[in-house]
């Protein structure tokens, strides 16, 4: 089970940490990535990282504001989020790649999600 966490309100320009915690087996040798979705619009890829987190990938959109991190030990895939502004506002998803070992940069690779988090972002 995945389960995405530490979404909520803040101010633009403000930062959340997102957490990502799987329980009841481990993903350590899966890229995990975080996906968004805002009202009316398709599901988005936001970031992912490769199995070890020597690798990462952004999208555009994120470049440089948010950063993505693993910690295999706790099974936890982590998102800082900074400067957020009112187009980051979604309901934000982790979800674990398709096959091991293997670094997926496209969200038709991830196949098993959790629960989203929402962040709100006010101007």
């Amino acid at each position: 089970q995945l389960q995405a966490s530490g979404g909520g309100l803040v101010q633009a320009g403000g930062s959340l940490r997102l957490s990502c915690a799987a329980s009841g087996r481990s993903y350590s040798t899966y890229a995990i990535g975080w996906f968004r979705q805002a009202p009316g619009k398709a599901r988005e890829i936001v970031a992912t990282i490769n199995w070890n987190g020597v690798r990462t990938y952004y999208a555009d959109s994120v470049k440089g504001r948010f950063t993505i991190s693993r910690d295999n030990a706790k099974n936890t895939v982590y998102l800082q989020t900074n400067s957020l502004q009112p187009e980051d506002a979604a309901v934000y998803y982790c979800a674990v790649a398709r096959s091991p070992y293997t670094f997926y940069q496209t969200i038709g690779n991830y196949n098993y999600w959790g629960q989203g988090t929402l962040v709100t972002v006010s101007s």
